[in-house]
């Protein structure tokens, strides 16, 4: 994301979480074999970008769709994009 968007570089080490934070109002972290993949499912403050070419790998959806999703998914859930 700071590759396509360098003014993020500051928010590298994170962001305060908000309306405006890239990742939404909730954010699930993909790892395998406990190595962080950079690949994340969160929300977007920018509803009308999703399904559109932005994305830097990650999947979005829209915030409460994530919100509810965030509270059904436990900690190592299998992660599977088709």
């Amino acid at each position: 994301m700071i590759h396509r968007q360098p003014e993020l570089e500051k928010y590298r080490n994170g962001m305060e979480p908000g309306a405006m934070n890239p990742l939404g109002s909730r954010a699930l972290y993909i790892f395998q074999n406990g190595i962080d993949t950079v690949y994340r499912i969160h929300g977007s403050p920018e509803w009308w970008s999703i399904s559109q070419s932005v994305s830097s790998g990650c999947i979005h959806l829209i915030n409460q769709d994530i919100i509810d999703l965030y509270n059904r998914v436990p900690v190592g859930a299998p992660v599977v994009v088709l």
